[in-house]
């Protein structure tokens, strides 16, 4: 299998928003190989077992393994640390931007579908990974910076902190994520 890669919105997202266009339309631009899952949102609808459902499909045609590079946002980091341990895949790389786990408080919507992808043993996510990189920054206005340092902190090879960077999304300037470019 070649090098290919994946881009995994977040809670209540899909893949047209946020930084998610643009590092599709710069991996493409290299003539390389790219999957952005439009995951179900929304209550009754976003769970682990439905992104799940959906992810295997692309398992089980072969595009998922040790040449795979997984960009993912918010809630979906933590959902592909699940992800691959339930299914023991190792990947090549995992650039997780603002993940957590466990954390409750953003608001009873968020909190109710994000609660399913969390899970225990996080840090068994690196014996299926050659190389992890978190980035988060230090004023999340949804995800408090110790519950992203802690996700960070179990998981990274590499931590990256922007210090003002808000939940590195459209609504805090990121529509487009130079920092991302240097792991295709």
């Amino acid at each position: 299998m070649k090098n290919n890669y994946f881009i995994l919105h977040g809670s209540f997202g899909n893949p047209f928003v946020n930084w998610i266009p643009y590092l599709r339309r710069e991996i493409e631009n290299k003539g390389l190989e790219i999957y952005t899952p439009d995951f179900p949102t929304g209550i009754n609808y976003q769970n682990y077992k439905n992104w799940s459902r959906l992810l295997k499909t692309y398992l089980d045609a072969g595009l998922i393994g040790k040449n795979t590079t997984i960009y993912a946002h918010s809630i979906a980091p933590v959902f592909i640390c699940h992800f691959l341990t339930e299914y023991k895949i190792k990947v090549k790389k995992l650039i997780l931007v603002c993940g957590f786990n466990n954390y409750f408080g953003i608001n009873d919507e968020y909190d109710a579908v994000n609660k399913t992808m969390y899970f225990n043993n996080l840090e068994d996510t690196k014996k299926y990974v050659n190389e992890i990189v978190c980035i988060y920054s230090k004023n999340d206005p949804y995800v408090n910076y110790e519950a992203e340092k802690d996700f960070a902190e179990t998981l990274s090879s590499r931590e990256i902190i922007i210090e003002e960077g808000a939940h590195l999304n459209s609504e805090s300037g990121y529509t487009e994520f130079c920092e991302l470019l240097k792991y295709i």
